[in-house]
């Protein structure tokens, strides 16, 4: 089946990265198995014989329609469907009515084109998840894994680590895919544990005030409050209370000091106004 650009098709052709990519997700006994993007099966058959369950995403009707002569409907359930519409907690529940809607694991060879998108998916979905092992272009993995103080911290970074703390596995050339993308691909495990309750932050009004804290990469940290409403008083003296130095930009600073600084601007509320 020819793949289709314009859907950011690049099929996986590398036996030995499908193995390494099945082995990061293990143990893999009992449990069931999300795939995004299964495309020509390459992931979904080796899944199939180690999982209790696949349950594999695909959006093309044409490969799903391929994918169904490859595989057993006992072993692989396909749905033809967006990721970004797919309902991930129901589905934990309906595959693991054993085991009280045990968490799922998710993988996947993202399409470059709706990444951050499907990430920020996962995100809202981690109640429903327990890991995943999933495929990107290089530089979206270096700013999902990134550090603060780092070129690639930014506020992908940030919100995704908040959600579960990930870390790079291994880096594929473009010859390992048909047909080879222009750029590298990374291999990255996200594991889902939510940090809001931990650091004392409401999810909903923490996300918001990331996204006023980020604003502009050029701006502090303090301008960039000041331009959402928070007056030049309040926004020096909660840096100062949290030792952030005055010229410092978001980009900067841990997940840590920024809940810390929420808590202080926004002490008893639900954050920064819809």
């Amino acid at each position: 089946m020819p793949a289709k650009p314009k859907l950011g098709q690049h099929f996986l052709n590398d036996p030995q990265a499908v193995e390494r990519i099945v082995a990061a997700l293990s143990p893999l006994a009992g449990r069931t198995v999300v795939e995004i993007g299964p495309g020509a099966g390459a992931i979904t058959s080796a899944l199939a014989s180690r999982a209790k369950h696949v349950v594999a995403v695909e959006l093309d009707h044409n490969l799903a329609a391929q994918l169904r002569t490859k595989v057993s409907p006992g072993q692989v359930t396909i749905v033809e469907q967006d990721v970004l519409s797919f309902d991930f907690a129901a589905t934990a529940i309906n595959f693991s009515a054993a085991t009280a809607g045990e968490a799922l694991l998710v993988v996947g060879n993202l399409p470059y084109y709706i990444t951050s998108p499907i990430l920020l998916k996962l995100a809202s979905s981690s109640a429903a998840l327990d890991r995943a092992i999933l495929m990107v272009q290089r530089e979206v993995a270096d700013r999902v894994v990134a550090q603060p103080g780092s070129r690639d911290y930014g506020l992908l970074s940030v919100t995704l680590q908040m959600y579960g703390p990930a870390e790079p596995l291994f880096t594929l050339p473009p010859d390992a895919f048909s047909p080879p993308p222009e750029v590298h691909s990374t291999v990255f495990r996200w594991r889902f544990t939510p940090r809001f309750a931990e650091l004392g932050v409401d999810e909903a009004g923490f996300l918001r005030f990331l996204r006023q804290a980020f604003a502009q990469k050029r701006k502090t940290l303090a301008n960039n409050l000041r331009a959402t409403g928070v007056s030049p008083e309040s926004a020096q003296s909660a840096i100062a209370r949290v030792d952030i130095p005055p010229l410092a930009r978001a980009e900067t600073l841990s997940i840590e000091t920024l809940a810390a600084l929420f808590r202080i601007l926004y002490p008893g509320t639900s954050g920064p106004p819809l």
